[in-house]
């Protein structure tokens, strides 16, 4: 009860800028969002940088991937990629919120969210949930379209080492069939619009796994949503 008070009155509290430490003011002030968040020309299906004017990359038309869409708030670099981690890593879960709010600001991102039937965050393991403490994706997941997050259609069905301590060849393998959609409520999926939350992608192995289970199930429609993507 103390703790959830406190959290209650911080949040009316002056605060610092995470990234300059200009205070008081949000978590991230207003200038480092414009200098560190502005809006780039992204692949619409990996969510890579690109030139504007291309809509995808040569990946992409090459070997599409198994969704449909992908959207990504911020690069992980400098500033997001200490906040990402301190937000997964030091059970700091609060940060979700001013995370969220940056996805939410990103071009197409509410639209997305508004077609979605369904918001589904990436699911962790026992093992990875008990060690952390919270799913980041879930927390991110709630602040972006609280009505519409699902929690128990989407499955993580086998722990895997984390995805950073492979080389990117050997990611993909070490998570196929790691997701499962509930097989009893895999008919809420057919033909449903799904948006699939994480924090971060990288090579995409994980949300490839999960759009596996997805599409097997019968979604018609998968749209990524990241707030950062490795460039």
């Amino acid at each position: 009860m103390f703790r959830q008070l406190l959290q209650g009155v911080s949040r009316h509290l002056p605060s610092r800028c995470a990234v300059c430490h200009a205070w008081p003011t949000h978590a991230v002030c207003e200038d480092c969002v414009a200098q560190f968040a502005q809006p780039v020309h992204r692949c619409e299906t990996c969510a890579l940088p690109l030139p504007a004017g291309m809509p995808r990359c040569g990946a992409c038309i090459t070997a599409p991937p198994l969704w449909d869409a992908a959207l990504a708030a911020a690069p992980y670099d400098y500033p997001w990629s200490g906040l990402v981690v301190e937000f997964k890593f030091q059970q700091h879960p609060a940060w979700a919120r001013t995370l969220a709010t940056l996805m939410r600001s990103a071009p197409w991102v509410e639209p997305a969210l508004e077609a979605a039937h369904l918001v589904l965050p990436l699911p962790l393991s026992a093992q990875r949930l008990q060690s952390r403490g919270f799913n980041q994706a879930l927390e991110l997941a709630r602040h972006l379209a609280p009505g519409k997050v699902n929690t128990e259609l989407l499955l993580r069905v086998r722990d895997t080492p984390p995805q950073s301590s492979l080389p990117r060849h050997e990611r993909l393998r070490s998570v196929q069939g790691a997701f499962a959609v509930e097989p009893l409520r895999s008919k809420e999926l057919q033909g449903r619009r799904v948006a699939l939350v994480d924090d971060v992608m990288t090579s995409g192995a994980s949300l490839h796994a999960a759009s596996t289970a997805l599409r097997t199930a019968g979604a018609a429609h998968i749209t990524v949503l990241v707030f950062a993507r490795t460039e």
